[in-house]
């Protein structure tokens, strides 16, 4: 069973960003321990702005997840973790 989100908050959007009317997607190469929480974080696909994928990174660290399983054992995973910033709504 793959790792599921627990407790995950959006990050916060940028109030620069928001000045300059910055938006886009940034896809999160995340790894996930045993216990659940982000061992490591990486831009996997940048937005386009850097101030987006930071403010994404930071938000994802602090996440926590059901960790995936294999034959009912907690195990360490990776997982692509899409994160949208959009001014208005779709």
């Amino acid at each position: 069973m793959p790792a599921a989100y627990r407790h995950a908050p959006l990050p916060r959007y940028p109030a620069a960003a928001r000045a300059l009317g910055l938006e886009g997607v940034v896809v999160l190469s995340v790894i996930v321990r045993y216990d659940g929480r982000v061992d490591d974080a990486r831009v996997a696909v940048s937005s386009g702005a850097a101030i987006l994928d930071e403010a994404a990174l930071a938000a994802v660290r602090k996440w926590l997840f059901a960790p995936a399983t294999r034959g009912g054992r907690a195990m360490e995973s990776v997982v692509e973790i899409p994160v949208k910033f959009a001014l208005r709504p779709p």
